[in-house]
């Protein structure tokens, strides 16, 4: 909370919300939340400025795969997110602007699919337009909650959060096929 009031907080999360979507590992979350509850009145900007610092950051993501996924696959073998990339590979060739929407929403780890995707040279537009969706419900809603809530539902969204992302992954997956097979 200390951090959260600092003067130059936003700035931090902003930072932070674009270094997360292409290589950092700790989500903006983690400070969104207690600034949203610091200050419930700015809320709606708070999580507008991660939404669209983190769409920046999964644009880096992105080029990164473009240009260096050969220099990056030595070190992506050898991580704990290989699996995870190899999950952003099969999914979008199955799902496509999908992947990322759940992906930015999701517990899924984001930064893997911002690479995947520019490694697999997905259409630049759809990925921006998945990207700003998916990561600006899932800022939008943590914000909400927090200005809503305030710190009991900061506690209970820490406790429910990936089954919260892990519901959304199932019910996008629903409606897709659904939508596919209907």
């Amino acid at each position: 909370m200390i951090w959260s009031r600092h003067p130059h907080a936003p700035w931090y999360l902003g930072g932070m919300s674009f270094a997360e979507s292409s290589f950092f590992p700790v989500p903006p979350d983690v400070m969104l939340a207690p600034m949203c509850l610091a200050n419930p009145r700015r809320a709606w900007w708070l999580a507008l400025l991660t939404t669209l610092t983190s769409v920046a950051g999964g644009l880096f993501g992105y080029a990164i795969g473009f240009f260096a996924i050969d220099a990056l696959l030595p070190w992506l073998q050898a991580s704990h997110y290989w699996e995870a990339y190899q999950t952003a590979v099969a999914w979008f060739g199955e799902w496509g602007f999908w992947a990322v929407f759940v992906a930015g929403f999701s517990p899924i780890p984001y930064k893997v699919f911002t690479i995947a995707a520019g490694a697999l040279s997905m259409a630049l537009l759809p990925f921006a337009i998945a990207s700003a969706i998916g990561r600006g419900a899932r800022f939008f809603m943590v914000a909400g909650l927090m200005a809503w809530g305030g710190a009991r539902m900061e506690a209970a969204l820490h406790r429910y959060v990936d089954r919260l992302g892990w519901l959304t992954v199932a019910l996008v997956a629903m409606a897709v096929l659904w939508f596919r097979n209907g």
